[in-house]
């Protein structure tokens, strides 16, 4: 009886964890494969129509095509904040992180985690053009040229971007300021 008992709760304690969110299919998808399509070019053209606010989780992010289209959109007033993985950020001297802190845009680092390997970016959270660019693809001249990634461009479903938003502020929250070296 005890055994029997012990295992409903464990079972039901299991099942009173935080589930992940079913969301509505809604919006569009656009999905692109490199080296063969230009999912550097999709990823700059969804930055150039955002609104309001931009927030990237970066692995690697080594673009300068990106970082320089995140930089235009600061520059017409979108607020923009990316949060990187610190080893990541400080293991190579190509990195753009230093390059988007000059320009004005606020990084954080994320540090609890062995691999902060996350690569999103949430584009308009909120409005009904929100986009949500995730996939394998690092934010990198490697993934674009030499490497076999994907990129999913979610548009149109609110409340898709503000489960990823969420996310984002979740581990901003723990993240450390970026500081210059």
């Amino acid at each position: 009886m005890k055994r029997g008992l012990l295992g409903f709760v464990l079972l039901f304690a299991c099942s009173a964890q935080a589930q992940s969110p079913v969301l509505p299919a809604q919006g569009t998808v656009q999905v692109a494969f490199t080296p063969w399509d230009n999912a550097e070019g999709m990823i700059v053209e969804d930055i150039r129509r955002s609104r309001q606010q931009i927030l990237v989780q970066a692995f690697s992010f080594t673009s300068r095509r990106l970082a320089n289209a995140l930089i235009a959109a600061r520059k017409r007033g979108v607020d923009v904040q990316v949060m990187a993985d610190r080893e990541q950020t400080f293991s190579g001297e190509a990195s753009r992180i230093p390059h988007l802190v000059r320009e004005g845009i606020p990084v954080v680092l994320e540090v609890r985690y062995q691999s902060a390997h996350s690569k999103v970016m949430v584009i308009d959270a909120g409005t009904a053009d929100a986009a949500v660019i995730t996939g394998s693809y690092n934010w990198t001249y490697a993934a674009q040229n030499k490497n076999a990634e994907n990129v999913l461009i979610l548009r149109h479903n609110p409340e898709l971007a503000n489960a990823y938003a969420a996310n984002w502020r979740r581990h901003f929250a723990e993240a450390l300021p970026y500081a210059v070296q």
